[in-house]
């Protein structure tokens, strides 16, 4: 193999793929990267069994062939090489790389005991055509609620489900709840993608990348942009049936600035390290204000009052301040809606504007 590459586009490639190789013990060529000649272009490609992702780079292809060489070292040398053309050349399992005034030699394995990467029928699929920012914000959205518990994988996913003619993606770690709708379907649809997954696809993005098509089979997805594509296996098991925890509706419902709130609540946390970030708010609705109280019994304690439009009952809840905190850094709305019924009930976080695809809800502390 013989190919011509520029450092710019050789250099993204391999800082992508390098990420998803693994260092299994037992399976040392899953710390390989995968080159292969492609017609004019170059096949860069890595794979740890559970996630892939390839990317093709344009090139001089001078001699078509393949070889796996160490992605991390190959990532990291490439990365501190000049921005000109690279010229990648194989003989007997040794990887030559030239350029500028630098040659390297680095030793590599032959592709055929490189696992076969997956790929998914296009006929038989679901896929959808989205717009990165509304993967970016659906995804930004609801991964915090996820769970990091491995006894519970199931969690650890985001839900991308259809219902009512709505594409949604929901996760929960059973404390908090986040759901977002991304766009209209015709299709049914329902599958558990791993959370390290989708952040694998935003960190791959690029600025000039406007659209991605997501493809759905019974046991992966593949998301292609532009002139990537990563595959992964889909977590088996059936979701939680979160709809019945959404409340339909509040006893109380208060409506108040963002920017405020997150001020607040942050400062109550503060006092709240003791406690578990237990804070405890309450509705005065004749008065229009809502309190924010903590308390820590050996630094002190903090309350403070906004003004704010409220309709309802009087009430107070109890909650985690780091749990409210990330549900207001999800949102950009001005203003958002804050309800709740009792000290047990579900509340329910949402931006303050008309049909908001965005839902936050988060379970009451026992106090």
């Amino acid at each position: 193999m013989e190919v011509v590459v520029t450092q710019e586009n050789l250099s993204f490639a391999l800082s992508n793929t390098s990420r998803v190789a693994s260092s299994k013990a037992g399976l040392p060529i899953l710390s390989n990267i995968l080159l292969r000649t492609d017609n004019a272009r170059l096949y860069i490609a890595a794979t740890n069994l559970e996630v892939a992702s390839s990317h093709r780079i344009g090139a001089k292809v001078v001699k078509p062939g393949s070889i796996t060489v160490p992605a991390k070292l190959l990532s990291e040398f490439v990365q501190n090489l000049p921005k000109e053309q690279i010229t990648l050349r194989v003989e007997n399992s040794k990887l030559h790389i030239s350029a500028g005034g630098s040659s390297s030699v680095v030793h590599g394995v032959a592709d055929d005991e490189f696992p076969e990467l997956p790929t998914i029928d296009e006929k038989e699929a679901v896929s959808y055509t989205l717009s990165v920012d509304d993967f970016k914000d659906s995804v930004s959205q609801t991964i915090p609620a996820a769970s990091n518990d491995s006894t519970r994988p199931i969690l650890t996913g985001a839900y991308w489900h259809s219902f009512e003619g709505g594409l949604y993606i929901a996760a929960t770690d059973g404390y908090r709840l986040a759901e977002r709708r991304i766009t209209g379907t015709k299709s049914d649809v329902s599958a558990v993608i791993p959370v390290s997954t989708l952040q694998e696809v935003i960190r791959t993005l690029r600025d000039d990348v406007q659209e991605l098509e997501v493809l759905f089979d019974d046991t992966q997805v593949t998301f292609r942009l532009a002139e990537v594509e990563i595959t992964s296996r889909l977590i088996d098991g059936n979701f939680p049936d979160y709809r019945q925890l959404i409340p339909t509706k509040t006893e109380t419902t208060i409506t108040l600035n963002r920017t405020e709130f997150v001020r607040v609540i942050k400062i109550a946390g503060l006092f709240a390290r003791e406690s578990g970030g237990g804070i405890t708010l309450s509705a005065d609705t004749d008065k229009s204000q809502l309190s924010v109280a903590s308390i820590a019994s050996e630094i002190g304690e903090n309350t403070s009052v906004m003004d704010v439009t409220s309709t309802g009952e009087d009430g107070s809840v109890s909650l985690n301040s780091r749990y409210i905190t990330d549900a207001l850094s999800a949102m950009s709305s001005s203003e958002i809606t804050f309800g709740f019924s009792g000290k047990l009930a579900p509340c329910v976080l949402t931006e303050s504007k008309k049909d908001t695809p965005y839902k936050h809800i988060i379970m009451p502390l026992k106090s």
